[in-house]
């Protein structure tokens, strides 16, 4: 079964100094029924404007992904932690007893387009913890490149949950397939272009909820990029 969430049903908020999309409840945006899609809780699609961003703030017991579609994202922590976050970089924070950072766009004209991604983790109360990979789009281009996993395998960042992140860019005659095992679930996040899943066109910022399915078929795609979730 397939359930799709077009983007225009998203929550919205426009602040000024960021425009934010949300695939679930957050913040003041609250609907019972998109509260998250197992341990899958927050997808937020954020434009920060120049110079603007997020001040410190903090966080517990959650796993935040953050994915750069366009400009930099720059980032400090309470653990010492101190980068630049550009296309093609994944960060993970795992924020357990608690943690405080700040994003900023420090760009004079460009707007930041992230993704930031919240899944709850398997065990709580463990000791903070970032990473940041990059993943060439060369790595993704017509093939579901796995970027975030349990124990970190094929160069991925390493989560604190049974979940498996994977990013792909597709375009034209493209097609990737993916399979789900018996009693996992997924979510896919179109994060830009169009693109075809078992034959459902879909477009950027659309969402679709996947239970009892044994294969996922991407095609017919047109500049799309594209996060699948496998879930538990």
């Amino acid at each position: 079964m397939l359930t799709v969430r077009k983007a225009e049903e998203r929550g919205h908020a426009n602040h000024g100094w960021l425009d934010s999309y949300h695939s679930f409840s957050f913040a003041d945006y609250y609907d019972p029924e998109q509260m998250g899609f197992g341990p899958l809780r927050v997808i937020n699609e954020d434009r920060v404007q120049a110079g603007s961003g997020f001040g410190t703030h903090g966080h517990r017991d959650m796993e935040i992904i953050s994915y750069v579609l366009e400009g930099a994202l720059g980032h400090k922590d309470s653990m010492g932690n101190g980068s630049s976050i550009v296309p093609g970089d994944v960060q993970r924070m795992s924020a357990g007893t608690g943690v405080r950072h700040s994003e900023y766009n420090h760009s004079k004209t460009g707007t930041t387009h992230f993704l930031q991604i919240w899944i709850e983790p398997k065990i709580t109360g463990i000791r903070p913890s970032y990473e940041q990979k990059h993943f060439p789009a060369a790595e993704k281009r017509g093939r579901l490149r796995l970027i975030a996993s349990p124990d970190g395998r094929e160069g991925s960042v390493t989560i604190h949950q049974d979940a498996l992140v994977y990013s792909t860019v597709l375009d034209g005659k493209d097609a990737a397939t993916h399979t789900l095992a018996p009693g996992r679930r997924a979510y896919v996040h179109v994060a830009r272009g169009a693109v075809k899943l078992n034959g459902i066109e879909l477009k950027g910022g659309d969402g679709v909820k996947i239970a009892s399915e044994n294969e996922l078929q991407f095609s017919g795609a047109k500049q799309a990029e594209l996060l699948l979730f496998d879930l538990p």
